[in-house]
């Protein structure tokens, strides 16, 4: 499959089910609903991030494209640095942000693959 249409219809999956299930969601990546109940309006705005990320990507054609996959890779590798930042100030047990992280990095890994994929079909 194709790396950009992969990552775009993950970050689509992934906000829907973000905005149509919160707690679910959170659970999911190890976090917590329960303890604390302003989470589903965090993992909403995620959602809405993360599927506007993934339409807008879909729907770019050439430059705009890369520069869309450059913006995810930017916000994904934003997400492994909070996790990290989230480890450190013991906010998230080890488990579970070490999972946000890889989640986040590779996501990056599937962006910079997209661009070199992009890059060999162009020579």
């Amino acid at each position: 499959m194709d790396p950009v249409l992969g990552l775009s219809l993950g970050r689509i999956v992934i906000g829907i089910g973000s905005i149509a299930s919160p707690s679910l969601t959170a659970r999911m990546f190890g976090l917590s609903p329960a303890d604390n109940p302003q989470m589903s309006y965090f993992t909403r705005m995620f959602g809405v991030r993360e599927i506007a990320l993934g339409s807008l990507t879909l729907l770019a054609k050439g430059d705009a494209r890369r520069t869309m996959v450059l913006a995810g890779m930017a916000v994904d590798g934003a997400d492994a640095a909070t996790g990290v930042m989230a480890i450190a100030k013991k906010e998230v047990p080890l488990p579970t942000g070490g999972m946000l992280i890889a989640v986040a990095l590779g996501a990056v890994g599937s962006g910079a693959a997209a661009l070199a994929q992009a890059g060999q079909s162009q020579t």
